[in-house]
């Protein structure tokens, strides 16, 4: 038997495709997902969606883009205190239902755990890129995908 590999994205392009044909109202809304932005203190900051697929109303989308590195070239850091808590505000429903955030600093990627929807920067000084990985998953098919995204943004602990 010969093994065939399939890429994460393809599978997810696969389970749209086959969703597109339905007209069932999935409860997503808008074309692209929703902005998401981060609290620091009192202030807000807008991320920059990465890549994402997207389904909605029997529509669906992938877009695949560069890295968070790549995606924010020329952006300046947002400045930040060493463990400074840095919280996700999405204002949107449904919510998703999974989510994680890698950090990206001098060629070491790093799994942070979210908390309450927050996390604190680190308390090394130094620029950090982050990517939050978003998805909303079916409540009743644990397999199929309503859709999902990611945003990237940039701390400068100081």
């Amino acid at each position: 038997m010969k093994k065939i590999k399939v890429s994460w994205m393809v599978l997810v392009v696969m389970i749209l495709a086959s969703c597109s044909s339905s007209s069932v109202d999935n409860g997503m809304k808008g074309d692209k997902p929703p902005q998401v932005s981060i609290k620091i203190g009192s202030h807000i900051y807008a991320t920059t969606l990465g890549s994402y697929c997207w389904s909605n109303k029997g529509k669906g989308e992938c877009v695949d883009t560069a890295g968070p590195e790549k995606s924010l070239k020329g952006k300046a850091p947002i400045k930040v205190k060493p463990g400074e808590v840095i919280s996700f505000v999405m204002d949107y429903e449904p919510k998703p239902n999974q989510f994680h955030l890698l950090q990206f600093h001098i060629k070491e990627n790093l799994t942070r755990t979210i908390s309450n929807n927050s996390f604190s920067a680190p308390e090394e000084k130094g620029v950090y890129y982050y990517g939050y990985s978003t998805g909303w998953m079916d409540e009743k098919d644990e397999h199929l995908s309503h859709g999902d995204a990611t945003y990237y943004f940039v701390i400068e602990v100081e």
